[in-house]
Formats: structure tokens, C-alpha cells, sequence
């Protein structure tokens, strides 16, 4: 199966930087948003981050518009029907992800492709709520998509071996990703690795053992990463980094996966990283 035409279910961050590199690779895409507030928001976020492309040089003015061309966003998901690959970018709520299958499984042609580009929620939770269980499989992109080089391919026990094959190349050869194979288990490679890490840098502040721009040195000097784990925390989202502890913690109920209280309590109190203005660091 060739992917041509692409659907993507929210334009937030994630979903406007799915959007746009499957544009940037040639391919029609549709992205939909709840409310038509929030689809000029996406039109807004995607038009600002390709012509960002423009000012460093990268692309040309008329690439960036056959690049934003190719990009419709809409808020009628019914318009999915003819799409050959859906990449679920919504929020990381399984009970919203299930909801938002079982309507995909119902709209778009039966062999159409649906994929979920969760951080760490088990691909099968999603592949039950389908008829199509052979035809789910998550592709989980890292942010910013437009930079990043990584994409994890996740084959649950039901997903067809010509389903994640297909991807894996549309993800590689026609997105020019890594594209890497990793099981269905919470977290997938890199969260399992790296939300354990996440999780003691925030509890070695909680016990007053270093400041956090200690840790964040130590951890850039020490270990020549390319930003400290409380500013990448605050890069990622601490409401997406709490989420994903607690899917780990879940499938797992090892200690070191459970998210630290002082997680809890900053995203309890709106201080969600670098898109509110203030996390571990005030941005404002």
C-alpha cells in the first residue's frame, strides 16, 4: 500500500509538526481540530513554523506555500473517509484515544491504516476499539517533529506485519525519519528509558538534594546531554511527562516509574513547562 493521502486528529504542537513534515514529504493532508477556534489556531501554528523555515533559509517562500498547500485543516472528521493513513495526535487520555478509534474505525476506508502517535499508552487499548485491529499501530513521533529525527514504530500482538512495514517506510524513506521497531509495552524504547530519569531528577530537588540548575549542569557537563532533565521537562510538558509516569507506573508498578509528588502538585497548579510560561523555570 502506498500513503499518499494523510489524516491527522489534532493540530496542537504534535499534530501541526506531523502535518507539516508529511507535507514537507509531498503528501496531501488533512488535520482536524474540535472547534473552529482551535483550526485557526492550528492554520496559525503551521503557517508561523513553515515560514520560520523561510527566515533561516532552509526552504524557499514558494516551497513554504506548496508546503502549506497541501495542509487543510477542517473540523469535520467525517472528511477522513478516503484517508490511507490517520495519525491520532490527541491528548494523552486513553479513554479519549479509544473514543477517537472507534469513530476513525467507523469513517475511514477499511484499508486505511490508523495510528497512534501516543508516548506510552499500549497500542492494543486503541487496536480493541477498531474492527480492524490488524490495521492499528502506533508511530510515535518526538517533539519538535519538524527537528527531531525519531519515530517509533509499535506493533501490538493484533497489527499486521504489512501494517507496520508500510509505515515504517513512509516513515523512513518517505519522511527521511529513523525509523525504529519497538514492542507494545508502555513506554515503547524511549520513555521506558528516559521517564525513570526524568522522575529522579525531579525527586533529587524534592528532597533538597541539589537545586535544579545544579542537576541541570551536572547532567549537561557529566553526561554531555543537550539539556538538563528539569529543562527538558519543561520543554516536553510536565502534564505529558506526569502522564506518561503514571502509564508506566501502571503497566509496571515499579518505584522508580511512579511520578514524584512534586510532579503531581505543579501540574495540579497550571505550571505545565515552557507553554504556560512556567515550570521548573519561569519562561515568562
Amino acid at each position: 500500500m502506498t500513503v499518499e493521502k494523510v489524516g491527522v486528529i489534532g493540530g496542537g504542537t504534535m499534530g501541526a509538526g506531523i502535518a507539516e513534515v508529511c507535507a514537507k514529504a509531498g503528501s496531501d493532508v488533512l488535520v482536524r481540530e474540535t472547534t473552529e477556534k482551535f483550526a485557526a489556531a492550528a492554520r496559525e501554528r503551521l503557517a508561523k513554523s513553515v515560514n520560520r523555515g523561510v527566515k533561516s533559509g532552509k526552504i524557499t517562500q514558494d516551497d513554504a506555500d506548496a508546503v502549506l498547500a497541501r495542509i487543510r485543516v477542517t473540523t469535520d472528521i467525517e472528511e477522513f473517509a478516503d484517508r490511507d493513513l490517520v495519525v491520532e495526535a490527541a491528548p494523552e487520555i486513553a479513554a479519549l484515544k479509544v473514543e477517537i478509534f472507534a469513530e476513525l474505525d467507523r469513517i475511514v476506508k477499511p484499508e486505511g491504516i490508523l495510528a497512534t502517535n501516543t508516548s506510552s499508552i499500549p497500542v492494543i487499548k486503541v487496536a480493541q476499539a477498531t474492527k480492524r485491529p490488524g490495521k492499528v499501530v502506533g508511530v510515535h513521533f518526538f517533539n519538535p517533529v519538524p527537528v527531531m529525527p525519531l519515530v517509533e514504530i509499535i506493533s501490538a500482538l493484533t497489527t499486521d506485519a504489512d501494517t507496520a512495514d508500510t509505515v515504517f517506510d513512509y516513515a523512513q524513506n518517505t519522511l527521511g525519519k529513523t525509523a525504529v521497531r519497538a514492542g507494545d509495552r508502555a513506554g515503547f524504547i524511549v520513555n521506558a528509558l528516559l521517564i525513570p530519569y526524568l522522575c529522579s531528577a525531579v525527586r533529587m530537588l524534592e528532597s533538597g538534594y541539589a537545586t535544579k540548575e545544579d542537576i541541570d549542569a551536572a547532567m549537561k557537563g557529566g553526561c554531555g546531554y543537550p539539556m538538563g532533565p528539569l529543562t527538558l521537562i519543561d520543554t516536553v510538558g510536565l502534564d505529558i511527562t506526569l502522564n506518561a509516569a503514571q502509564s508506566l507506573y501502571e503497566e509496571f508498578a515499579e518505584p522508580h516509574y511512579a511520578p514524584p509528588a512534586l510532579l503531581r502538585r505543579m501540574v495540579d497548579a497550571g505550571r505545565l513547562g515552557r507553554k504556560t510560561g512556567e515550570g521548573f523555570y519561569n519562561y515568562k
